[in-house]
């Protein structure tokens, strides 16, 4: 059985690090409202610019943020799952073998869905 005080921690750092990559989501990007745990980067608007330069400027940007969009997307899913688990009783049990994942690399990827033998 997992240790109460280990779940206590990371529950605290898995809630605080969700709201971080939300927020660093926000910034440039809007959350579907499906609930799907999906986030659209903002593509620009170009309306009344004109200036080329900057209009590339900005689909470079665009499209430099998409990368970081879905690996933020992918991490963040990963933490609601965590703390999912957290809840339901199920936290810190391997996906793969379901034998209890180690404290060491709970701590330090609280996130994680399997041990390190199966990773």
């Amino acid at each position: 059985m997992m240790n109460k005080e280990i779940i206590d921690k990371n529950k605290t750092i898995l809630e605080k690090e969700r709201e971080v990559i939300e927020n660093m989501l926000s910034d440039f990007a809007d959350e579907n409202k499906d609930g799907s745990g999906d986030w659209d980067t903002r593509y620009p608007d170009f309306r009344a610019k004109g200036n080329l330069e900057e209009e590339a400027d900005e689909v470079e940007e665009y499209t430099s943020l998409l990368p970081v969009e879905k690996a933020l997307e992918e991490k963040l899913a990963n933490i609601k799952e965590a703390l999912k688990k957290i809840e339901s009783g199920s936290y810190g049990k391997c996906e793969s073998c379901e034998k209890e994942i180690e404290a060491r690399r709970l701590k330090l990827i609280p996130e994680t869905r399997v041990c390190n033998r199966c990773k």
